[in-house]
């Protein structure tokens, strides 16, 4: 289980800007919108799920952000780590918090320490289309787990957008842009570390978020909203 959440695609959840350019019809920035995402290991077998839930929602101008709580939880429906993050949306690009784009086994061990970090956001622009080239994102951070320090650097780079398919899963069915990305990860304690690599894919619907993710460790699916 473990060993299965460190590998498994970033969690992904969530999204950019709908073809309007307008915020409000996005799920993760809906006031009290809960939305289920269930982990899948390398087998293609449910190994866990991670829930989202939306609130503190504030609209300024053409200006939206929310409070995104989240909660990761074991195959066997145990609550294993929580977090807190904020997602903006700005002339219709949705920005996420790069901390929501751990994989799940740092966001498990960090999730009781004393973490540090810029707010770094990675954006999904309004109208992209096939053969874009999206931008890059950087996340640094700092973490005091019980006097044990340790960095953390998480570097998101070829985001491309390469073409469009339709996903159904258990909560709908949606029109996605298919993007490919690659991840660097470099953890160190003591000055050192390892790094390692993940070739992703994500599935986003414009007006809603990231529907699905897909790597070779493993992937996710939204299978509830309520």
């Amino acid at each position: 289980m473990r060993a299965t959440l460190l590998t498994t695609v970033f969690i992904g959840l969530l999204s950019t800007a709908s073809f309007g350019q307008d915020c409000n019809s996005y799920y993760f920035l809906q006031e009290n919108k809960t939305i289920e995402m269930t982990i899948y290991n390398k087998k293609g077998k449910p190994d866990g799920k991670q829930v989202y839930t939306v609130s503190n929602v504030s609209k300024n101008g053409g200006n939206t952000t929310a409070t995104v709580n989240t909660e990761m939880f074991s195959e066997k429906g145990k609550s294993i780590a929580k977090g807190l993050s904020e997602i903006a949306c700005s002339g219709g690009v949705m920005m996420v918090d790069m901390k929501m784009k751990l994989p799940q086994m740092q966001q498990e061990q960090f999730s009781k320490a004393d973490v540090k970090a810029d707010k770094i956001y990675i954006e999904y622009p309004a109208n992209m289309k096939a053969g874009d080239k999206l931008k890059d994102a950087t996340l640094d951070m700092t973490i005091d787990n019980s006097g044990m320090k340790q960095n953390v650097n998480m570097v998101t780079s070829d985001r491309t957008v390469a073409g469009k398919e339709t996903v159904t899963t258990s909560a709908g069915t949606w029109d996605c842009f298919k993007i490919t990305y690659k991840s660097k990860i470099t953890i160190k304690t003591m000055g050192i570390g390892m790094p390692f690599n993940i070739e992703g894919t994500e599935w986003f619907a414009p007006g809603f978020g990231i529907v699905k993710t897909d790597s070779k460790h493993g992937g996710t699916a939204i299978t509830a909203i309520k």
